[in-house]
């Protein structure tokens, strides 16, 4: 009796005098500021879902990692604290190297190269998001990754003993094999650590400058290109499969629509990006070529490293990629 006296209930708050229908409400949190494109990016998608689904899916956009820091969100998503959330895939390579296949140095240096990497990559993810209960959505690259430094550098030696942003385990590795320090900080606390000189440099993007105002701290921005880590936006899949089918296609034409504007998004940024850190008064530089160089033999090492770790499933990645 008092199942049936709340679903009459439900009922009733669902289909009003209003006329209106039973509403489904979802929280998305992502570690980025509000301002950075990932983020305006996502705030689109929800209000293209919204649209789409004519209201009956509410998407609340939490960033600036005030819902969830961005280690623990795809955790929060596996157990439905959250229906949504962005994560960087690199950082969770420690659960499974395919995850960070987009952090290898110099593996893929350009959008052209990311998109077939990503291609490559994709069906793993799936594989391994739905394995968890989740569902891959939409992925996005941030640009080209740079090397910030507080002096001139010529060659990985003047990197050695500098303290170094870690975020990924790709970085941290990274870190080890030129002889800097690393130390761990994530996305939301990197201008503080900047000013307060916890570290001096780190491998982002011209994105993560920008929206960090890195250039306050640091005035060097070394151009290396050296990977283009991809953000995805994941869905709890039990969350999902509870929409109704209509929902559903809103939610995944939605996410088809943020995939594509966001790889031009990010595209078009990264000039922008360059352009607005050097109005700040930082130089842009092209490497030097010992400094190229030895970026790449780090890259090298890493790529191998990777592949031995990945096993068979990694190796028929980075196969693919390399064949299209």
């Amino acid at each position: 009796m008092k199942r049936r006296l709340f679903t009459s209930t439900a009922l009733v708050l669902a289909f009003s005098a209003t006329g209106s229908f039973a509403q489904t409400k979802w929280d998305l949190p992502t570690a980025y500021p509000a301002t950075n494109f990932h983020t305006e990016n996502i705030a689109q998608f929800a209000k293209d879902v919204d649209t789409a689904s004519g209201g009956k899916l509410k998407i609340t956009v939490h960033p600036n990692a005030s819902l969830f820091k961005a280690p623990e969100i795809k955790r929060a998503v596996q157990g439905g604290q959250a229906q949504l959330g962005e994560i960087l895939l690199v950082n969770f390579e420690n659960e499974n190297p395919i995850y960070g296949a987009d952090g290898i140095p110099f593996l893929a240096t350009s959008f052209a190269d990311s998109k077939k990497l990503y291609e490559a990559q994709r069906p793993l993810l799936d594989k391994l998001l739905a394995a968890q209960g989740m569902k891959l959505l939409y992925a996005v690259p941030w640009p080209p990754q740079g090397l910030y430094v507080k002096k001139e550098i010529g060659s990985v030696a003047d990197m050695r003993g500098v303290k170094w942003r870690a975020y990924s385990p790709a970085t941290a590795k990274m870190a080890e094999l030129i002889g800097a320090q690393p130390v761990t900080i994530q996305a939301a606390e990197v201008s503080q650590a900047f000013a307060t000189g916890v570290v001096e440099s780190m491998m982002s993007s011209g994105s993560t400058g920008y929206d960090s105002k890195i250039y306050e701290s640091v005035k060097y921005w070394y151009d290396t290109q050296a990977w283009l880590p991809k953000n995805a936006v994941i869905v709890n899949l039990k969350a999902f499969n509870a929409l109704d089918p209509a929902t559903q296609a809103a939610v995944t034409k939605a996410a088809a629509d943020a995939e594509a504007r966001g790889w031009k998004l990010s595209m078009e940024k990264n000039d922008w990006y360059k352009a607005e850190l050097a109005k700040k008064g930082m130089k842009i530089l092209p490497p030097s070529p010992k400094l190229s160089s030895d970026l790449k033999q780090v890259g090298a090492i890493m790529l191998a490293d990777w592949e031995k770790k990945a096993g068979p499933d990694g190796q028929a990645l980075v196969g693919t990629y390399r064949k299209k």
